[in-house]
């Protein structure tokens, strides 16, 4: 997969002054090596950490920059460093990256990763380097095999230079770093699930608190970021804090920039980077070239199959948390899907469902019962066949499962964009409501939860 680009609006050259994240990737798609990621400025904002900064300034410098998670939530990094105890006794600390990528429609961490695989270990550095962590994982999904042989080869090309292991830069600090692939699990994006996955247990999230920057991997202090998040941490310390709050447009309440894209029946499907603060409408027309010839824009996701949809209207919407709040839904990992006038809203649901309740860890009644349970009824409205009430009961799932409701977000992630859906698209699923003269009498037609 490549980066690809469209239009005037990406003309301009991609530069380390305005693509921190990209301005490396090499044209052919290949990956970037150590030489060349070296002869790229690569690890000179690891240098200037180790020889330069104290670990409390690291941690300020990430803080005061605002940066945030990149994986949906967008809780600030640099708050979340701060959790971590500052107790010099507390000498076994873990720094876990989180590239479970199995968010339906998002692929931009595995382009980071296969592409360039140094960035995200400069970025582990320097964040281990912060937290005081000797040790370091890669929670990678497991489908993803370019990325997880990329980044094992990477590991040993920095252990070779010096870079990770023992005293590194001559600093004295250890950081060991090690690739590990997941069993294939959506809820292993969950940070402590994931956690309870890395330690061989079945991954279920925990009880917080205690939060893993008390108790975490193994039972001790444990810091888990996106991939996303810690490819920003190196242009942060090299180019400081005021540049890379410039990054953003105006009005955007989120600093720097952002993987972001669009799939779909657009003309140009692709992953740009892009500062935060920019249009739906300039990532759907600009870059994505807006619909292929004979279809309709109908809706679109930001961010994932677990955000709400948005109508056409709401392209203007700037693409940042606060920005797509506005409309409704969350930013979410901030790459947009189309959905052309040919999609029946009620069968795309369905597919959605299905896809989310399968993924459910099981431990929560609400999440275990109430997902099949939306799967049953827009399987039966979808064929025609659905009862009335049917859609309140939707709406009462869609209340049931909401944020607070389930132990962790993957209810209320997966009933979001029904919500919307019925919302925006009522009359389709109305349409799927049988006569009452053909309507089977409720004892007749149990609703056997879990089936």
């Amino acid at each position: 997969m490549t980066l690809t680009s469209f239009g005037p609006a990406n003309r301009i050259k991609r530069s380390a002054e305005t693509h921190p994240l990209t301005w490396r990737l090499r044209d052919d798609g290949e990956a970037v090596w150590l030489d060349e990621y070296q002869a790229k400025n690569g690890y000179a904002a690891a240098r200037k950490a180790f020889a330069d900064m104290a670990q409390d300034d690291i941690v300020q410098t990430v803080k005061d920059a605002g940066l945030k998670g990149r994986g949906g939530a967008g809780f600030p990094t640099g708050v979340k460093w701060g959790l971590m105890p500052k107790d010099e006794a507390i000498n076994i600390r873990y720094l876990l990256c989180n590239a479970d990528e199995m968010e339906p429609n998002t692929w931009k961490d595995r382009m980071l990763m296969e592409q360039l695989p140094h960035l995200l270990i400069e970025g582990m550095l320097i964040s281990a380097r912060a937290l005081k962590t000797y040790r370091g994982y890669i929670f990678l999904r497991g489908e993803y095999t370019t990325a997880a042989k990329h980044l094992n080869r990477a590991v040993e090309e920095a252990k070779a230079a010096g870079l990770l292991g023992k005293n590194i830069l001559g600093s004295g600090f250890d950081f060991e770093l090690f690739v590990h692939t997941g069993a294939g699990r959506y809820i292993c994006g969950e940070e402590t699930a994931l956690i309870n996955s890395l330690e061989g247990r079945r991954a279920n999230p925990r009880s917080k608190p205690p939060f893993p920057a008390a108790v975490g991997v193994w039972g001790k202090p444990t810091c888990v970021n996106n991939v996303e998040t810690l490819c920003n941490v190196p242009a942060i310390i090299a180019d400081g804090v005021d540049w890379y709050k410039s990054l953003a447009r105006e009005g955007s309440e989120d600093m720097g920039t952002k993987l972001m894209g669009f799939s779909g029946k657009v003309k140009n499907p692709g992953l740009w980077e892009l500062p935060f603060g920019v249009t739906g409408r300039e990532l759907f027309e600009d870059y994505a070239g807006g619909m292929r010839d004979g279809f309709k824009l109908k809706a679109w996701q930001p961010g994932g199959a677990g955000t709400g949809f948005l109508l056409p209207e709401h392209l203007d919407a700037q693409m940042y948390a606060g920005g797509i709040a506005k409309v409704g839904t969350r930013m979410g990992t901030g790459l947009a899907m189309a959905v052309d006038d040919s999609v029946n809203m009620v069968s795309l649901l369905r597919n959605m469902e299905e896809f989310f309740s399968r993924e459910s860890c099981g431990f929560c009644t609400p999440c275990r019962d109430g997902l099949p349970w939306s799967v049953k009824l827009l399987r039966a409205i979808e064929n025609g066949e659905g009862q009335a009430g049917d859609i309140e009961t939707l709406l009462g799932l869609v209340g049931f499962l909401g944020p607070g409701k389930t132990f962790c977000a993957h209810a209320p992630g997966a009933v979001e964009p029904l919500g919307s859906a019925i919302k925006y698209f009522r009359h389709e699923f109305e349409a799927g409501i049988a006569p009452v003269s053909a309507v089977v009498p409720p004892l007749a037609r149990p609703i056997v939860i879990g089936a």
